[in-house]
Formats: structure tokens, C-alpha cells, sequence
């Protein structure tokens, strides 16, 4: 799948990094998604429109305000970010319900506990999520400038 591509519309220096807001495409560039065969996110692209997506500059990398960029997140941290939004919650889930299920609390106790387990996974979560660590792993980057901004 390549890199999401869009056109800077605003820039900020923060600290000792450059900060852009970046107006993405929502084109859809996998095939298998495109073609409905894929995770799912085609479906949701199709619907959503342009969006705006808050990024840094790579080091060395030269943008100016209107530039055509390329951005990207580290396969790693895509990972990451889905075991975290994903996994907490359902580990969560199927946990409470074994404990519910071992304890021999009943057929009314059991999704009860997995509801509890699933509210508990998607707490720890977004309380994850938050953490300066998260913050700055999960920022996209500017990777490459694709076409110069026309005077």
C-alpha cells in the first residue's frame, strides 16, 4: 500500500521540529481494499471525504506552506496503535468472561462480565493512547515532497 498523499495547508515550528497540518486524499491506493477484499478501510474511505491530518517534517526534508507531500507511520506503530485499540478491549472482553465462566457464575453473569471486561480493556486503552509516548509514536511523518508549491 503506499503512503497517504496530500497538500500542506498550514506549518508550525515547535520546539526543534516542524509541525504541518497536511489535507490528505481519501483516494483508496489498495487494490485488495479497493476491491472490497481488503481490511475494510475501502469501505470507509469511500464515504469519508478529505481530511486534515496534523504531521512532522522529516529531518532534512525541506516543505514550504502548499507543498504536494507524502506521509507515512512507521508499519511498527500501525501495529502497535491496533493492539492497543483493538486488542486491550477484546483481551479484556474474553477475559472477564473465562473468569466469569471458571467461577461458575451463571449464563446472565458471563456477558455481564464480558461487557465489564470489554468497558475495563477499552479504559485501559484510551488511557494508553494518551501518554506522551503514544502522542509522539503515533505522529505521522512528511517522508517526501512530491511537488513544489507554484508562485
Amino acid at each position: 500500500m503506499e503512503n497517504p498523499q496530500g497538500q500542506i495547508i498550514a506549518m508550525s515550528a515547535a520546539r526543534s521540529e516542524c509541525q504541518v497540518v497536511v489535507e490528505v486524499e481519501s483516494v483508496i491506493v489498495c487494490e485488495r481494499c479497493e476491491s472490497g477484499q481488503g481490511c475494510g478501510a475501502g469501505l470507509l474511505g469511500k464515504q469519508a471525504g478529505d481530511k486534515c491530518v496534523e504531521a512532522v517534517v522529516a529531518a532534512g526534508l525541506d516543505v514550504r506552506l502548499g507543498d504536494r507531500v507524502s506521509i507515512a507511520l512507521a508499519p511498527r506503530n500501525v501495529l502497535r496503535a491496533a493492539i492497543i485499540v483493538y486488542g486491550y478491549p477484546l483481551l479484556g472482553a474474553v477475559s472477564a468472561a473465562f473468569v466469569a465462566y471458571r467461577v461458575g457464575l451463571g449464563d446472565v453473569a458471563g456477558p455481564l462480565a464480558a461487557l465489564l471486561g470489554l468497558v475495563s480493556g477499552i479504559s485501559i486503552a484510551r488511557v494508553r493512547l494518551q501518554g506522551a509516548r503514544c502522542l509522539r509514536d503515533f505522529t505521522p511523518i512528511v517522508v517526501d515532497r512530491l511537488a513544489a508549491t507554484r508562485l
